[in-house]
């Protein structure tokens, strides 16, 4: 039985040109700034997303956690949605590990934060109270595409309140084949910008970290700190290179699979959110373990969670799709 996985795009496996090029990358000791597909890789995505600068680094909790430190001194405050990955979902690595205080606050129906708000949180200049100094937003959240107006105003109001400006676009590709834009049309608007290459971009490991010359060697600095220098990283750095030629723009793949799960769950009777990207939310109610056990059984892998998630990616075809909607259509009938 073929396994169709949905509780997340980081489960992708590397596709046989992929593989080829990691065989063949060239590689070299990175710490000492020696790995020429490393180099490359970081070259190639600071220029595509328009920043003077990169670093690869592990996963997409380092480089957000790289970004955050590299913005934010300790007794310092980022602004952020409580349900955003750098602040619920990383371990508390920024309080924990860079003594950054965070400032959440409740997301938009749309995934973002609402600028008002963020103005009513930013701190007075007293002793009393940390120093507000970044904005962090995420794109995609939870699937949703921030609007490039939206973007436009939060560069405008940072630069009116003397805060930088923090993308965690761990799908900021998603989002700009969702657009039909260049992905620079979104981080243009930041001053640094984590990508995830191990999500639907489907390298096995590896994000990186975009910002300023400046920013970006105190980001190096740190990743030694925390311990994410890595050696011969080219084999890894080559994998990322290949999702950015090859595996951006199938994308649009995964969202065409996501809104046809979606689309078969509301006929099968499940309450399901709207769809923008590759992310599906159905309400399942207090069946979600039984669902879960339901579906494992027939090759199904699911998350737990009344509001269930399911994700679709590179190994998801059209026809195992449409297998899992029989799947939950048979359940709803037991």
């Amino acid at each position: 039985m073929s396994v169709i996985d949905l509780r997340s795009d980081t489960v992708t496996q590397p596709s046989a040109g992929m593989l080829e090029a990691m065989a063949g990358a060239r590689t070299g000791d990175d710490v000492y700034g020696e790995d020429p597909t490393v180099n490359q890789l970081e070259a190639d995505l600071a220029q595509r997303l328009g920043f003077a600068a990169a670093l690869f680094v592990p996963s997409g909790t380092m480089s957000n956690l790289l970004g955050l430190m590299a913005h934010c001194e300790r007794g310092d405050e980022y602004i952020v949605g409580q349900q955003a990955h750098t602040y619920k979902y990383e371990g508390g690595g920024a309080a924990v590990l860079g003594s950054i205080q965070p400032q959440p606050l409740e997301f938009q129906d749309d995934g973002s934060l609402d600028l008002a708000q963020v103005a009513a949180a930013i701190k007075p200049d007293d002793f009393h109270f940390a120093r507000s100094r970044l904005l962090a937003l995420e794109n995609t959240m939870q699937g949703k595409v921030l609007p490039l107006a939206y973007l436009a105003q939060a560069r405008a109001f940072t630069r009116e309140h003397g805060l930088a400006l923090h993308l965690d676009g761990a799908r900021v590709y998603n989002a700009a084949v969702k657009l039909g834009v260049d992905a620079r049309e979104i981080t243009r608007h930041f001053d640094s910008v984590s990508v995830c290459l191990s999500k639907g971009l489907g390298a096995p490991v590896g994000s990186v970290l975009c910002g300023s010359e400046q920013l970006i060697a105190k980001a190096r600095r740190l990743r030694k700190m925390v311990g994410g220098g890595m050696r011969q990283a080219g084999i890894l750095a080559a994998a990322g290179l290949y999702a950015l030629e090859h595996q951006v723009q199938r994308l649009a793949d995964d969202h065409a699979n996501a809104r046809l799960l979606a689309d078969g769950l509301r006929e099968a009777g499940y309450s399901v959110e709207p769809v923008q990207t590759n992310m599906v939310y159905a309400q399942v109610g207090d069946r979600a373990e039984a669902l879960k056990a339901f579906a494992g059984e027939r090759g199904i892998r699911l998350g737990a969670a009344s509001r269930l998630r399911m994700v679709t990616h590179l190994d998801v075809s059209r026809a195992q799709i449409e297998q899992v909607v029989d799947a939950f259509a048979e359940f709803s009938r037991n």
